[in-house]
């Protein structure tokens, strides 16, 4: 009888054990994984659009450049999203499964897109970073000066030399730095000023900025680690010019904040790239 009881009383705890473990794994199914996106409206939706280019979601018809989670019509992952400032991504990369990146953030965090990234954006301009005025300044000889001197061929072989495919020229036809329409002699010793993000906006600067200091236009970079201040500056008129966002943004924060900045050239794009945290691997998503 003791023998039954004990034989019985091992079956129950079996059964238990199964049955805890069953749920766990029921649990851990339901919870999925989490992945970290941008908060601003279009990086969120140009993450979002990464994440359906590599299977992971489905979004809504129509969804397009403002897609937010709200806007996901499939998700059979079961994947948590946690909405976060574009520049603090790298920062909570560990506490994540995942995180979608922008790649000057990734290399500010010490990511390399080319090596570290699980998956990557396609390298196509219409995210491309622009330099941008206060409208009504596009065609000020300084500023042409500028535009000339970032559309260099010695701008484009310093991209593709010091960030190895993470970060891309978009202009077609890469010139010698000079605009033979200006007048060089006029324009000495003045200065323009451009507000840029540290990587690679204010590296890339550094280039143009040897090629005026040339024909003794000095141009001053002041750096900002934020999304704001650099329009803001531009459009108060404070700062000549800024060089750290995409057309789309710029776009948004017009609509969103009343101001009137313009984008006068397109430079390079930053394809976004999808980044392993708690996870190494893409298993997890399998």
């Amino acid at each position: 009888m003791k023998h039954r009881k004990l034989l019985s009383t091992l079956c129950v705890l079996a059964l238990l054990l199964a049955l805890t473990a069953s749920l766990a794994a029921c649990g851990q199914s339901q919870a999925g994984v989490t992945i970290a996106i941008p908060n601003d409206t279009t990086n969120e939706a140009r993450a979002l659009l990464l994440l359906e280019k590599l299977g992971y979601i489905t979004l809504k018809e129509g969804a397009g450049i403002t897609a937010t989670p709200l806007d996901i019509a499939s998700n059979p992952k079961n994947i948590s999203f946690n909405e976060v400032e574009a520049a603090q991504l790298p920062n909570v990369l560990k506490d994540v499964d995942y995180a979608v990146i922008n790649s000057n953030y990734a290399l500010d965090g010490g990511l390399n897109p080319t090596r570290d990234a699980l998956g990557m954006e396609g390298s196509g301009s219409y995210y491309a970073n622009i330099l941008a005025v206060k409208e009504g300044r596009e065609s000020e000889p300084v500023i042409l000066a500028l535009v000339a001197a970032l559309e260099s061929q010695q701008v484009a072989d310093f991209i593709a030399s010091r960030y190895d495919g993470a970060v891309v020229s978009t202009v077609d036809a890469p010139t010698d730095g000079y605009d033979p329409d200006l007048d060089y002699e006029a324009l000495a010793g003045q200065t323009v000023t451009v507000a840029a993000s540290p990587t690679p906006h204010a590296e890339i600067l550094a280039i143009a900025k040897d090629l005026l200091a040339a024909k003794d236009i000095e141009l001053t970079i002041l750096e900002f680690t934020d999304y704001v201040q650099p329009n803001n500056v531009v459009d108060s008129g404070e700062v000549d010019a800024n060089y750290f966002q995409h057309v789309p943004y710029l776009d948004d924060f017009n609509a969103e904040n009343g101001t009137h900045v313009v984008s006068v050239a397109a430079i390079h794009v930053e394809p976004m790239g999808f980044y392993g945290g708690r996870q190494s691997n893409l298993d997890a998503l399998k």
